[in-house]
């Protein structure tokens, strides 16, 4: 059920979708119903250009016929359609469990709207029990990793963090860059946090998309509902 609730979220925000937009389009499993509904409308007559937030999207829209460009011919997008692992009631999100998260905020905070499609099991009263990436430079790992760490303890907040892929065989972002997941459980104060994670020297950039979505779209089995930030 999981899969027709994205598909039924995805498909509303397509319909949100007009003539002469120009999106940002998104990566993740819920994002790719959203390739394929504005492929649909793109064969109907519908014109649109994209900015993909991840070589997988880039390759999907391309194949699906769907005119693509890049934010350095286009800086400045009307839309963004995305996924996301978590969002609170306020709107704020974690995302990143694709490993797309820094190409992600780059587009959506290009964009003057953000629209989220989800199904209903990614609403949650305090974010945080997603495991929060936050992307790194391999350079100086063990110091990045120490610095969150410190971080974390400072917030009382767990100080479980995990390199994504392992130590073998780390996950690689399109920018070339680790992801490390930090196992939160609560985040009380999402703010703080991320402006403390940002400020290290090593850390990219973290999931916790705060103030960027202006909407959600999120299917569950009364349907599809639109949920507006606090």
């Amino acid at each position: 059920m999981s899969d027709q609730f994205k598909k039924q979220a995805a498909e509303r925000a397509a319909d949100d979708v007009t003539s002469g937009m120009k999106l940002g389009i998104g990566t993740g499993s819920t994002a790719e119903f959203f390739v394929h509904a504005l492929a649909r409308r793109v064969a109907d007559g519908l014109d649109v250009i994209g900015v993909p937030t991840s070589e997988r999207t880039r390759e999907l829209a391309e194949s699906l016929g769907i005119r693509l460009t890049t934010l350095e011919e286009l800086p400045e997008l009307d839309l963004t359609v995305d996924g996301a692992d978590e969002l609170d009631p306020q709107l704020a999100l974690i995302k990143g469990g694709g490993g797309a998260l820094l190409r992600e905020k780059i587009v959506a905070g290009a964009s003057v709207q953000m629209i989220v499609i989800a199904d209903g099991s990614k609403e949650v009263a305090t974010l945080g029990r997603f495991p929060l990436p936050i992307e790194v430079v391999p350079f100086g790992l063990e110091t990045t990793r120490r610095a969150i760490l410190q971080v974390l303890e400072d917030m009382e907040l767990p100080l479980e963090l995990a390199l994504r892929g392992g130590a073998e065989s780390p996950f690689l972002t399109d920018g070339g860059h680790y992801i490390l997941d930090a196992h939160l459980q609560q985040i009380a104060d999402p703010g703080t946090l991320a402006d403390r994670l940002v400020a290290i020297p090593g850390v990219v950039e973290h999931g916790l998309f705060l103030e960027l979505a202006t909407k959600a779209y999120v299917a569950g089995t009364d349907g599809v509902k639109t949920v507006l930030p606090i």
